[in-house]
């Protein structure tokens, strides 16, 4: 049976000690490393041998669908799973459309996971069985034309965590992005979503199941 080593990409330490007893408990044989940061995901990569990467979507530095793309533009052969508390259907659309060959949500329990990165370092899809169903008819249908499928991929990560309650400031340094370019794309993001305030942008969550 050949060894593989997992890397655990989220920025708390008592969830990735968390994956890891759950992963480690596995007759598998797994070998586990962690980082918590994004720029650390890419060094790590970018020096040894992985079998696949197993990331939260929101840590400081390089996150969530920019992480994604930067994985498979330096190293496209490691397969990621997603291991996210955003459980919408939306989102985990998103992050298999960019690249991501599995998603979990961290809602899930330890079999789903355990199963969820069995299948993905043999390179197969695999998504939370209470988003397969979301997930599947959304990348059949090629969207369904909601307001919220025009954002970009950026627009649509600022959304969600304005959504959480988070404040231009906190995006900015999450993202590592300044807070006049996250109160642009909140600009656009309540232009194409027709909302006036942040009220608004909460109901529009709530309607559509994007809130978290």
């Amino acid at each position: 049976m050949n060894q593989h080593t997992i890397l655990i990409a989220d920025d708390h330490q008592v969830v990735r000690m968390g994956v890891r007893h759950v992963l480690e408990s596995c007759p598998d044989g797994w070998v586990i490393a962690e980082v918590a940061h994004g720029h650390e995901v890419l060094t790590k990569l970018r020096t040894g041998a992985f079998s696949m990467v197993l990331t939260d979507l929101t840590m400081p530095g390089i996150s969530g669908i920019d992480l994604i793309v930067r994985i498979k533009a330096e190293r496209p052969e490691i397969p990621i799973l997603v291991h996210s508390m955003y459980a919408d259907g939306q989102t985990a659309t998103r992050a298999i459309k960019t690249g991501a060959t599995g998603y979990v949500t961290k809602g899930s329990d330890a079999a789903t996971l355990i199963e969820g990165v069995r299948q993905v370092i043999r390179k197969r899809r695999f998504v939370s069985p209470d988003l397969v169903d979301e997930v599947l008819f959304s990348l059949s249908a090629g969207g369904s034309g909601s307001p919220h499928e025009q954002l970009s991929d950026r627009e649509f990560e600022v959304f969600g965590l304005f959504v959480e309650g988070r404040t231009v400031n906190s995006i900015a340094a999450g993202l590592s992005l300044s807070p006049k370019t996250v109160s642009t794309h909140k600009i656009r993001l309540m232009r194409k979503l027709n909302a006036k305030t942040d009220v608004d942008l909460i109901r529009y969550a709530v309607a559509y199941g994007l809130d978290r």
